[in-house]
């Protein structure tokens, strides 16, 4: 026996429900036996539901998710998505690049109008926005490296462990998306250079106290990075670039002068440009908050809408 939970209580409703948790097949059993169309909402980052998609909207269930997984992991997983979104069936992820930000439908409408995309480059971890802009201002010397990095999850900028941030894994399964989205063939997000900032000897901490406890043993390594930028007039920030022609995606720390946009991001904002035929003189640049619950919240519900008025 299933039923519908009003909006305004679902959290409470379900922090007080002593009904066992479904299976994905039990859920997707009964979402296909509904009476009318039907949208799943994915706000997980589940590899598991994430590996149901192509059964789920084999099923009719249109999708809407913010979830990285599911168009990050393996190419066969991505073309097997979207060979099941038969016509009448959509899948919608804006929130899997960017949160809020129109990352993901500007690339399409320029795919779509026939622009040509030649390089795409930008900031896309809040997490790396806000410890590069702390740790190596336009302005100022900034803190050491480590402190730093606690200072930002004390903040919350961080997950529970930095290294989760740190690995740059986010960022490379969001320049996986978009690489896939321009026509690129990758395989994984794993399958292109990564610079990771965790030190070797750090990787295998015990915990995340533990890691924080032993990084200021390495601020040199990141200082000297950051020193070598200011002898040439720039700063040094966490970037991923993908290059068409070329066919090569990059995630990791390059020098940009300080007049550059990516140098002047402050907080935790994105910076995404996309360099294109008909934006060859000036790229096309979208900027703004690209992580935090409104946002994320904003892009999900933007696709929702979007969805539902296709399905009316």
């Amino acid at each position: 026996m299933f039923f519908s939970l009003p909006l305004e209580d679902v959290c409470d409703s379900l922090e007080k429900s002593t009904q066992s948790n479904l299976r994905i097949s039990e859920i997707i059993e009964y979402l296909a036996a509904a009476p009318s169309k039907v949208v799943l909402v994915d706000n997980t980052s589940s590899q598991e539901i994430a590996n149901s998609y192509p059964q789920i909207l084999g099923e009719k269930i249109s999708i809407v998710t913010p979830n990285k997984k599911a168009f990050s992991s393996s190419r066969k997983l991505w073309e097997d998505i979207f060979t099941a979104a038969t016509p009448g069936t959509h899948v919608y992820h804006e929130s899997s690049v960017g949160a809020g930000l129109p990352i993901i439908s500007t690339l399409k409408d320029l795919i779509d109008t026939g622009d040509e995309i030649l390089k795409i480059e930008g900031v896309f971890s809040g997490t790396m926005s806000f410890l590069f802009d702390s740790f190596a201002p336009v302005k100022g010397s900034g803190g050491s490296w480590s402190a730093e990095v606690k200072r930002a999850r004390e903040l919350g900028f961080t997950e529970p462990d930095p290294r989760d941030d740190l690995n740059g894994l986010d960022v490379a399964r969001k320049l996986t998306i978009l690489a896939r989205l321009v026509g690129m063939q990758v395989d994984s997000p794993t399958s292109f250079p990564v610079q990771s900032l965790i030190p070797k000897e750090l990787e295998d901490a015990a915990s995340a106290d533990e890691f924080l406890m032993n990084l200021p043993k390495f601020d040199a390594q990141m200082e000297e990075i950051k020193v070598s930028a200011e002898k040439e007039g720039k700063v040094v920030r966490y970037v991923g670039s993908i290059t068409v022609a070329t066919n090569e995606i990059r995630v990791g720390v390059e020098k940009f002068s300080c007049s550059h946009p990516i140098s002047t991001l402050k907080g935790g904002d994105n910076i995404i440009s996309f360099h294109t035929k008909r934006y060859s003189n000036s790229p096309l640049i979208i900027q703004g908050a690209g992580a935090g619950g409104d946002v994320t919240a904003m892009g999900v519900t933007g696709d929702l809408i979007k969805v539902i008025r296709q399905l009316s």
